[in-house]
């Protein structure tokens, strides 16, 4: 949980002490971030809106991609500098950095920008027309950012229920509401803080609690969703009562999600033999409505036309089957239209194994729709190979399972870098300026000691000044630092200890992102590999975001280099590195500040106590500073 600190100093009124400016005290308060998130409900922003936070200095308090924390084996380490990200790493897009200058200055305006927006790690992209709108927080020096994002929010469903109807279908055992919006203040009455929100709201609507503070407008929303989306929750279980224990395994799970935050979701088989258990549990807020975004089903739903579903293969995890494909989910958004206005009321799908997936498309590829007889070609033929892969490129169905799961041009380098020529597929480059690295490997020859003795006697020389300089801390030779000399020797035993495991810093990186350009649904071509030529054909899979590729296996087309989505490290050259210093990005002081006071004596400030320096230390860190950097390295 991310706090801010709010505090300000205490002077002591007294007529007779009032010249002498004494400081009583420091009076303050931590907040947490989602309390001042409040002031931006998630469910009037949209499926891509969100709200942001930043300083007056222009760094994120809270903001849908900041992450403070990364993952060192199997332990969680706040970043180096969590608490100093710009709004310029995150809303990077912002070139001219119009948006940062406005809010560093505390206007209150909109902007406009084409923002480019990961989703799923980083291996997929949305293209977005975001409208920014921001304003500063009275007596604070934050600023409060709201997006919304062109084409979705504009309308709303809006209906009305009775509370009785509403009631009985909230309360069945597989409706669950978004934990992280507020529907009802639960958080400052102590009687309150163990309900969750559903319980909030059925006592709220129960009339059990009167004291209780709900949204009625999303209560609202809430009791409407729950009675349309009820003839759906008896169709899941009609289809789950037909099911013999003989049939195939397939269908695991069927969910649906309303913009209210509303989730529903009914099993298809024992909760045991589910294949991804997380899926809709707080453990993978990628598919939960959270404080910060709509799930990443719903978000990829919305962006399809109307009626085509959205296909995802996600993995599964822990140390057992690291990277192994073990389910596919597909849903597809449900859009009202009245009178010419469409808006997205909720998204639907379902979760099946990856097996059945690839068991019914190779059963489809037996059967042909001819009156010639007989497929004359077919995906299980010797001499060709068949890949679904998705609008980013990556594989859910191939003959060779090691390649499910991976980018295509990983698996056939040839093939992708044909439809990149052809303009099938478009290379996007994405930046994360929150990344950590590993740094340079250093190789060095252990035989390079012997080509010089020089080596050896720097070597000696480097570990005598080591131990010099620790035996002056330990005899306290720091001038008037006596007390801190134990303490600095055990900060440097500690940094040195600890030196080799320090094994990733903060860096810029950048990536690839591969998207199927929609207007392209048919295309085929050849291929030169050397000696051979290479056909392949690609067709668009209707009404899903899925592509069919068969080509020619006979032709070996190994020279060419696989294409990988890898992030590298952006290489700064030393010219960009000084402008970047010179030019410091423009930061706001406090609209207030206490450093003079007529009434104040200044005669009755005193001076800081002399320190003498030693002139042994000083003319050793002389002499250190005259040798040349390798010599000492």
């Amino acid at each position: 949980m991310l706090l801010t600190t709010v505090a300000m100093p205490v002077f002591s009124k007294k007529n007779e002490t009032r010249s002498h400016g004494i400081l009583l005290g420091v009076v303050g308060s931590d907040v947490t971030l989602r309390e001042l998130m409040k002031l931006a409900p998630r469910y009037k922003l949209g499926v891509h809106g969100y709200a942001f936070l930043n300083t007056n200095n222009g760094y994120i308090l809270s903001h849908p991609d900041l992450r403070p924390l990364y993952r060192e084996g199997k332990k969680l380490k706040p970043k180096p500098n969590y608490n100093s990200v710009d709004l310029s790493e995150v809303e990077w897009e912002d070139q001219a950095e119009i948006l940062r200058t406005a809010m560093i200055n505390g206007e209150t305006g909109s902007h406009s920008m084409d923002v480019k927006v990961p989703l799923d790690k980083g291996k997929r992209v949305l293209f977005l027309t975001n409208d920014y709108f921001f304003t500063d927080i009275s007596d604070t020096p934050f600023s409060l950012g709201v997006v919304l994002t062109r084409g979705h929010g504009e309308y709303i469903l809006l209906g009305n229920t009775s509370v009785e109807e509403g009631l009985h279908d909230l309360l069945h055992p597989d409706l669950t509401l978004a934990s992280d919006w507020i529907y009802c203040i639960t958080d400052i009455d102590p009687d309150h803080r163990k309900l969750s929100q559903l319980e909030a709201v059925v006592r709220f609507l129960t009339g059990v609690d009167p004291d209780l503070e709900c949204d009625e407008e999303l209560v609202r929303e809430v009791l409407f969703d729950a009675v349309v989306t009820a003839p759906m929750e008896a169709y899941w279980t009609a289809l789950a009562l037909n099911i013999s224990e003989e049939s195939e395994p397939g269908v695991e799970v069927a969910f649906l999600g309303t913009r209210a935050g509303l989730l529903r979701r009914s099993l298809f088989v024992g909760s045991e033999k589910v294949s991804d258990r997380k899926f809709l549990t707080p453990e993978d807020e990628a598919s939960i409505f959270t404080m910060d975004h709509f799930p990443l089903w719903y978000r990829q739903a919305s962006e399809q036309p109307p009626g085509s579903f959205v296909f995802n293969l996600r993995w599964a995890e822990g140390p057992d089957s690291p990277g192994k494909p073990v389910a596919v989910r597909a849903s597809t958004a449900i859009t009202v239209t009245v009178d010419g206005k469409t808006a997205i009321a909720a998204a639907v799908g379902i979760q099946m194994q990856a097996d059945y997936l690839q068991r019914q498309f190779w059963a489809a590829m037996q059967q042909c729709n001819t009156v010639e007889g007989p497929c004359p070609k077919r995906c299980q033929d010797t001499d060709l190979d068949c890949f679904v892969i998705d609008n980013n490129g990556f594989i859910l169905i191939s003959e060779r399972p090691q390649e499910i799961g991976r980018l295509l041009g990983e698996a056939d380098g040839a093939l992708m870098t044909q439809l990149l020529s052809m303009g099938v597929f478009s290379r996007v480059t994405m930046y994360d300026y929150q990344a950590m690295c590993k740094p340079p490997d250093h190789h060095h020859s252990a035989a390079e000691s012997l080509i010089s003795p020089l080596s050896a006697f720097l070597t000696v020389a480097k570990w005598l000044l080591h131990e010099c300089l620790l035996f002056l801390f330990e005899w306290s030779a720091w001038g008037s630092w006596q007390d801190k000399g134990s303490e600095a020797k055990a900060v440097f035993h500690h940094s040195h200890k600890h030196k080799k495991q320090d094994l990733l810093h903060p860096c810029d990186t950048e990536y690839p992102v591969f998207v199927h350009q929609t207007a392209i649904r048919e295309a085929n071509g050849i291929i030169e590999c050397g000696g051979c030529q290479k056909t392949f054909v690609m067709q668009q899979i209707p009404s899903s975001n899925l592509l069919l590729l068969v080509t020619d296996r006979t032709c070996d087309c190994s020279a060419y280099s696989p294409i990988l989505q890898e992030a590298t490290e952006v290489k700064y050259i030393a010219s960009v590195k000084c402008n970047r210093m010179r030019s410091q990005k423009p930061r706001r002081r406090p609209g207030s500040c206490h450093a003079f006071h007529p009434e104040e004596n200044a005669q009755d400030c005193g001076g800081a106590s002399d320190t003498l320096p030693s002139s042994p230390l000083l003319l050793l860190a002389l002499w250190a500073w005259r040798l040349p950097p390798q010599l000492l390295w």
